[in-house]
């Protein structure tokens, strides 16, 4: 593929996992994206925080819609930040959540507080380290949402795809908290298999959701993983996803089962980074 317009206006720096630049959308006046050696990152809106472009964070987004009433608070924990997107949909939405994410990428950290501030009073608490071991400290029934988000250079490290990783985060959960985990795949989608195995090892409620065109091994995409000791909200987010913009299907039960097909959990011993996306994906 040809090498991409720049678009004025356009910041890049060297970050602690590569070159990050953060590009202004030419559609919305204060809306940026934030790529990582090319690869999209997160994309927010300074104006409406509630807005979300890329279609897996519109997943979470419905996930956290349904997670309580609407407007109460949450305690959420980011493991993985970006350029925050999430942490402000959640301020945005739900006014007085208190949250912490984890960032392993100091320097990254750095140019989000530069250049996209978070509102004052967000209630956002930004801590740099190693998302597994930051949360290993943190205390039990702490948090109503986890949300694993975690990608060094296009992929999530090995130790956090492990069915050890998805027990810690349960246990930092309260009763009916709720795990998210979102995972970049591609056809036969073996990582993404293992990771829902993960997920169903420690949850009895799980759930998965993405675009047709991932499921079917016709490209590179993601998959939204959710998991509870609740019932989940399945026919508030099958509607959502199937009615989205980005056109989604939502695999539980049976489905799911057929889905996954045997696959066993990914242990500390057995663990691998993610599939890296292909060559060219991104431009």
């Amino acid at each position: 593929m040809g090498r991409q317009r720049e678009i004025p206006g356009t910041i890049t720096a060297q970050v602690d996992f590569g070159v990050a630049r953060l590009v202004p959308d030419e559609h919305r006046q204060r809306a940026w994206e934030l790529t990582v050696d090319g690869t999209p990152q997160s994309h927010v809106d300074l104006d409406d925080p509630s807005y979300l472009l890329f279609e897996y964070t519109r997943r979470i987004g419905h996930v956290l819609d349904h997670t309580a009433p609407r407007g109460e608070s949450l305690r959420v924990l980011h493991l993985g930040g970006g350029a925050l997107t999430l942490p402000r949909y959640v301020a945005a939405t739900r006014p007085g959540s208190s949250q912490q994410v984890v960032e392993a990428d100091a320097a990254l950290v750095e140019l989000v507080r530069r250049e996209l501030p978070v509102d004052r009073g967000s209630r956002i608490r930004i801590r740099h380290g190693d998302a597994r071991e930051v949360m290993s400290r943190a205390p039990d029934d702490a948090f109503d949402v986890v949300i694993s988000d975690v990608f060094a250079r296009a992929t999530t490290p090995a130790h956090l795809t492990t069915r050890e990783y998805v027990r810690d985060a349960d246990r930092v959960l309260r009763s009916g908290g709720v795990f998210v985990a979102n995972v970049g795949d591609t056809w036969p989608l073996e990582y993404a298999r293992s990771q829902i195995a993960n997920a169903t090892a420690v949850f009895e409620h799980v759930c998965a959701i993405s675009d047709p065109g991932t499921l079917n091994g016709r490209r590179f995409g993601n998959v939204v993983i959710v998991g509870s000791h609740q019932p989940l909200p399945i026919a508030a987010l099958t509607r959502h996803a199937a009615g989205d913009v980005f056109q989604g299907r939502l695999l539980e039960g049976a489905a799911l089962t057929r889905f996954t097909s045997g696959r066993k959990p990914v242990t500390d011993a057995t663990a691998a980074p993610s599939p890296t996306p292909p060559s060219g994906l991104f431009g």
